[in-house]
Order: structure tokens, then C-alpha cells, then sequence
């Protein structure tokens, strides 16, 4: 039992469906407002390390899409003429039944994210965000951009690195920050040496191949972008081929294959941690709303997924929201805080180019951590 009972989560990211899951399956009442009116889903892929396919299978969701992923056991690290450096051995967290590393399409994941969640019960609302919270001892008013008045035991913000709900907490303290770096991602035909996750540093870039299906992989690459540029449509193909021209290898190979422009993701970098309890009072800030970083460790969506997970667990039982919530930070904020510094560090390397930086250590090291009972 819970004295929480009714939940309103403010985003249908991957934070936002995982939490609604996690409390469905814990008896909790949820609604989930999305400010888009239509699911949309950005980027091509997505790297589900052995941390985040445990709980994903703890969640109840693991078996519903691996027919659609691509699970793969190690990382692999290669120099830029497409030699091997060191392979990582997976770990299978989740069971030995299970692999230790899944990428799949961000489109397939959403789907089966947004049908479990239903499915269980929770209440989706597109083109609706929050407009106002009112809040007293025992529970939150929430007036929502279609009108309408709700009450809530708790507001979850799940929105993302541009958070409302952020902004309604913490007013303008805690604003995305731009990195200097963009990441750039294409898809390709899976090629049959793919079976793991390639990666490949040189000088200011990093770039990789990700398995996401048995017939399909991406390819991403980090790049320096110093003043934030901001690029056309039609320039998108030539200028990620311009970023991968010093690469030999596999990746060196499909260069000249990234033609599409249209099919080009590119994004800026920006980051925000808040550096303190991601809560006021009843509502809280969950994933990239309270700690989004960079994809140098491929760990961001994972954090998120985790404190979805976390949360539900914590909010089982009786004693005060205050006591659950501060629960919940004990057990995430210093993880989340080290992914966050780790992966902007490695960021800020690429930038300066440090040959001394040991890639191959600090992704053994955060193998390691994440590793880690949650």
C-alpha cells in the first residue's frame, strides 16, 4: 500500500512511459501529459547497456521488444584506421537468459513503451502540458493547457532537457548549457561484422556503429562545434562525410555512403545537472529534466529509465512524501552526478585533444559502477 495514489507525469519521453509502467505496476493511478500532439520520436537508435536491460527487464518490458533489437554481449574499441584495441566482455545483468547489451530503434521502443503503458492503464494526454501547480500539505493542484483542473499526491516532471517543470521549481537557476560539441547519426544496412558496439576515438571526434536489428545499424559521430553553428537541411550529408574524413576502416568505408540529407540526425550537445534535491515539496524532476548529459558513455536514457524504476519502488508505503522522495535521492543522485561528469569530461578531451586520456580505462570504469545494484 501507498499514500501516494494519483501520479501526473509531464513528458512521454522514454523517462516519462518508463515511470508510468513502474507505477502501474506498483497499483498507482497515473496520468501522463505529452505537449506534442502527435508521438513523435527523435534520433535513430539507441544503446541499452547491461545496467539499463536489467531494469528494463525488471520493469516487464525486455521480452516485448527484443524480437526487434539487436542484442550483442561487448564493446569493442578500435583506433582510426579500423583496427581493434581491446574487446570488453558483457555482462548479463538481467539473467543468463538474457544478453548483456541490446540497441534497438528509438521508434520500435517507443511503441512498445507507449502500448505498455496503456495497456496498464495509465491515461495519455497529447497536446497537453502544464500550465500551473498549486500545492499544500496533502496534495497538488495541477491546471493543465487544455483547461482543465486536476489533484494529484505527486507531479513528476519527465520533460526533458528543457523542462517546464524544471522551470516552475527552480525558476531560471538550472538552464542547458552547450557543450561545444554536436553529435551527428545515420543509419545503414547492418554489416555482418556488427555484432557488438564499435567504438573509434581520434583527436576531437568519436565515432561508432551500433547494432539495432539484424538488418540494421547507425553510425554516430561527436564532433567539435565551436559557436553552436546551425546547418541547413541540404549541407547536413556533406558536412557529417567532412567530420568522418580521417577515419579508415569499416566506418572510413560507409563515408561516402551518407547521401540522405533528409536522413542525417544532427544535434547540439547541451547538458544541465541540478546540483541538489530534484524535488520541492511533491513534485520532481526525473531524467533529463534533473541530469541530462552527453551520449559519450551511452548512458543518459539509461539514468533515466533507472529513476523511473527507483521511484516506483520508493514510493511504496506509508511513510511521508518528504521520507520517499529523499529515499529516492540517496539512491540516485550520486550515480546520475557521475555519469553526468564523466561523460561531460570525456566530451571536454575530445575538444582538447588529450592523447594522455585513458578512453579504454574510464569505460571499464563506468562498466564497473553501472554494474551496481541500483
Amino acid at each position: 500500500m501507498s499514500n501516494i495514489s494519483k501520479v501526473l507525469i509531464v513528458g512521454g519521453g522514454i523517462g516519462g512511459l518508463c515511470a508510468a509502467i513502474a507505477l502501474r505496476r506498483q497499483g498507482i493511478e497515473v496520468d501522463l501529459v505529452e505537449v506534442k500532439s502527435q508521438w513523435t520520436v527523435y534520433g535513430v537508435g539507441i544503446i541499452q547497456q547491461s545496467n539499463v536491460v536489467r531494469e528494463m527487464s525488471r520493469l516487464g518490458v525486455l521480452d516485448k521488444y527484443l524480437d526487434a533489437a539487436y542484442a550483442f554481449e561487448d564493446v569493442c574499441m578500435y583506433n582510426p584506421a579500423g583496427e581493434m584495441l581491446v574487446r570488453i566482455p558483457g555482462q548479463r545483468l538481467a539473467g543468463p537468459e538474457y544478453p548483456a547489451n541490446v540497441g534497438i530503434s528509438r521508434l520500435s521502443l517507443h511503441h512498445v513503451l507507449i502500448d505498455t503503458a496503456t495497456e496498464l492503464g495509465a491515461k495519455v494526454y497529447l497536446g497537453v502540458t502544464v500550465d500551473k501547480l498549486s500545492e499544500d500539505a496533502e496534495g497538488v493542484d495541477v491546471h493543465l493547457t487544455n483547461g482543465s483542473w486536476s489533484r494529484y499526491d505527486l507531479v513528476v516532471g519527465a520533460d526533458g532537457v528543457y523542462s517546464k517543470v524544471r522551470e516552475m521549481v527552480f525558476g531560471e537557476k538550472y538552464q542547458p548549457t552547450f557543450t561545444g560539441q554536436g553529435v551527428w547519426r545515420y543509419n545503414f544496412p547492418r554489416d555482418p561484422s556488427i555484432d557488438h558496439l564499435a567504438v573509434c576515438a581520434f583527436g576531437d571526434t568519436n565515432a561508432g556503429l551500433v547494432p539495432l536489428a539484424k538488418d540494421l545499424m547507425y553510425m554516430y559521430v561527436t564532433s567539435h562545434e565551436p559557436g553552436n553553428p546551425r546547418f541547413e537541411t541540404f549541407e547536413l550529408a556533406a558536412e557529417m562525410r567532412q567530420r568522418l574524413e580521417r577515419f579508415g576502416g569499416l566506418i572510413g568505408q560507409l563515408r561516402e555512403q551518407i547521401t540522405e540529407d533528409s536522413e542525417v540526425v544532427y544535434k547540439p550537445l547541451e547538458v544541465v545537472f541540478v546540483d541538489e534535491d530534484w524535488y520541492r515539496g511533491r513534485v520532481l524532476l526525473i531524467g533529463d529534466a534533473a541530469h541530462a548529459t552527453t551520449p559519450h558513455l551511452g548512458q543518459g536514457a539509461g539514468m533515466a529509465i533507472e529513476d523511473a524504476l527507483v521511484l516506483s519502488l520508493e514510493l511504496v508505503g506509508e511513510e511521508s512524501v518528504e521520507t520517499k522522495l529523499k529515499r529516492f535521492m540517496k539512491r540516485r543522485f550520486d550515480r546520475c552526478k557521475y555519469i553526468y561528469e564523466k561523460s561531460v569530461l570525456t566530451g571536454q578531451v575530445e575538444m582538447n585533444k588529450d592523447e594522455t586520456f585513458d578512453r579504454i580505462g574510464l569505460t571499464k570504469e563506468m562498466l564497473a559502477v553501472a554494474a551496481e545494484p541500483i
